[in-house]
């Protein structure tokens, strides 16, 4: 059966996660239907990570088996059809071998975290930012990240429904930048890893936020990840903001 990379972007709001679920609208589950109406038969796609509900995707990957030889712009362009209404769209698709694994051949992830400082509700951004009404101090937070940076027991920085057999992970790059934006002044937090844990990314923006607040400072963040305890972490920020960008491989079958 020959076997499909697919790259894909999605608004993450009217979904319950990437992952299918029997009783609620997922991404998984929004192509797979698309699929279905291509070759009817039941179809399970992999995915390079599985995003939960409210996050967003650039530039997530998944892999897909087909019955027939589609042609690998025709089977994008036909997704995207049976896609429609819903926020996913098929940016890129390209056959790959056999053993290809969206999951299991990525090399690295990339994610973006984008914070609104602004005490004006937002209205066009809503749902695609984190809002908070304090400025941030990017400097002192940008301080307390390298501590974060490199080979870590992160075991503060995850969720305690993670199922990764280690919470031992690789932290590549952790970078912050102010960003001026037609809603107000934005915090962007750039993340680079082999793979991350569950709430990982989550846990460390809400963490690294309060040392932007003033309320942290980059001790408290070394003795919350020495202390390798989840009661130690600082708040989680919210799903929303979060946006999966890239997914690297050894030989990129979309370059």
């Amino acid at each position: 059966m020959p076997r499909y990379a697919l790259k894909i972007e999605y608004n993450g709001l009217p979904f319950a996660g990437w992952q299918r679920q029997a009783d609620q609208s997922t991404v998984q589950g929004a192509i797979e239907l698309a699929l279905a109406k291509l070759e009817p038969r039941d179809h399970t796609i992999a995915a390079a990570g599985r995003t939960d509900a409210g996050v967003h995707a650039r530039g997530q990957v998944a892999h897909c088996d087909m019955v027939k030889d589609w042609g690998p712009f025709r089977l994008s362009e036909a997704l995207n059809y049976h896609l429609k209404p819903a926020p996913v769209a098929i940016v890129a698709a390209a056959r790959v071998d056999d053993g290809w694994h969206a999951r299991f051949s990525a090399v690295e992830r990339q994610y973006l975290f984008r914070v609104l400082c602004r005490r004006a509700p937002a209205t066009m951004e809503t749902g695609h930012v984190w809002q908070v009404s304090n400025q941030l101090d990017v400097a002192a937070m940008q301080d307390a990240a390298e501590v974060l940076i490199g080979r870590h027991d992160f075991t503060t920085f995850r969720s305690v429904m993670c199922q990764a057999k280690s919470p031992v992970k690789t932290l590549d790059d952790l970078r912050i930048e102010a960003q001026s934006t037609p809603a107000g002044p934005e915090v962007h937090f750039h993340l680079r890893a082999r793979s991350f844990l569950h709430n990982q990314v989550r846990s460390f923006v809400g963490t690294l936020e309060r040392v932007g607040a003033g309320s942290w400072t980059t001790e408290d963040v070394r003795a919350a990840l020495e202390a390798r305890s989840r009661a130690a972490c600082g708040p989680v920020s919210p799903p929303q903001g979060l946006y999966l960008m890239r997914v690297g491989y050894h030989d990129d079958p979309f370059a």
